[in-house]
This record gives structure tokens, sequence and C-alpha cells, in this order.
């Protein structure tokens, strides 16, 4: 018997799948001057995961991360990296926040998932996709973080590792996903 027909033919019951819906809970586009840091507070416990997305048209150094104004050395960050050519790699425990993205004069676009953010029994663990194009030779990179600490994460903020600012045009968005 097919498969159609088997599921057809039993007694299933057909539930609505969970679509992990994402909700925009914040958007920054930074102006004229730039901006030292960008954050996001009062962030409700009421979804299962977060999920940040960056465009920056460029970038002066590390974009860092840093949740509950924690600057710690509470975090641990790993990192893969390719250009097409090569790939590489590293580790690096008991940092003062969780770097998202590398120095750049070509445009960045980030997306990292805070997972479990809300759950208080556990530390968090990020994981982050990033990429640039440097006019025909990009580079992509699959980072993960950390953040040892159980507390539900209710601020984010953002900035640049060695004091310089965001770009205008730069754009930072937080969706909260159903679970």
């Amino acid at each position: 018997m097919p498969i159609l027909g088997i599921v057809a033919s039993s007694n299933y019951q057909r539930v609505a799948p969970d679509t992990g819906a994402m909700f925009p809970l914040g958007m920054v586009q930074v102006g004229s001057g730039g901006s030292a840091s960008i954050s996001f507070t009062s962030i409700p416990s009421t979804y299962k995961h977060l999920q940040l997305r960056i465009m920056l048209p460029t970038v002066g150094d590390e974009t860092a991360m840093r949740f509950n104004s924690d600057s710690g050395s509470n975090y641990s960050r790993h990192g893969l990296f390719g250009n097409g050519a090569t790939a590489s790699a590293y580790g690096a425990t008991n940092q003062t926040y969780d770097g998202l993205s590398d120095s750049s004069t070509q445009p960045n676009v980030i997306i990292t998932d805070i997972l479990d953010y809300a759950n208080t029994n556990k530390y968090k663990t990020t994981r982050t996709l990033s990429g640039r194009d440097q006019n025909g030779s990009g580079v992509v990179a699959l980072r993960s973080g950390s953040w040892r600490n159980t507390n539900a994460i209710t601020a984010i903020t953002l900035t640049v590792t060695n004091s310089s600012n965001f770009p205008q045009y730069s754009s930072f968005a937080l969706y909260g996903i159903k679970g």
C-alpha cells in the first residue's frame, strides 16, 4: 500500500504544526554620525528563542554582544571561517563579550539565534551565521557562543570592540520566536 494510503486509512490525527513564527520586538537603523552602541531592553520572556539580524555597511572591528549589561569574563565562543580557498577555526573562553563579526571595510550580514533565552535552569547558547563579500572573495563564518549565566536575558547591548561607532545605515532587528 502506498504511504499516502497508509496515512489516509489510519487513525492519524492532524495537529496544527508549530510554525515557529517570528515576531518583531525592536528595530534600529543608525542615522548620520553613527552610534557607539545599540541596545534592546525590556525583552519579554514570552518566546522560546530570539533572533538578531544585523546588516552593517562596514565595521571597524569585531561586533560584540553582551547580555543584561554583563561585562564579566562569562562568555565563551568558537568559530569556523571559510573564504573559498582556506578554512580556519578558533575558540576562546573567559571572554567579556560574545563576538559576532570581524572587522571589514565591506558590508557584513549577521544572523544570531539566542536559544532558550528565558530559561533560568541553564546557560545561554548562541549560534551565528555571518558573511561578507570582498569584491568577489568573501568570507562566511559559523560561530557559537555561551553566556555562562542562568538569568533570563532581558537586555542585549551591541558595540564595536575598538570603541568605534556603528556607521550610518547599519540596521539591527530583534525577533521573538515561538517554540
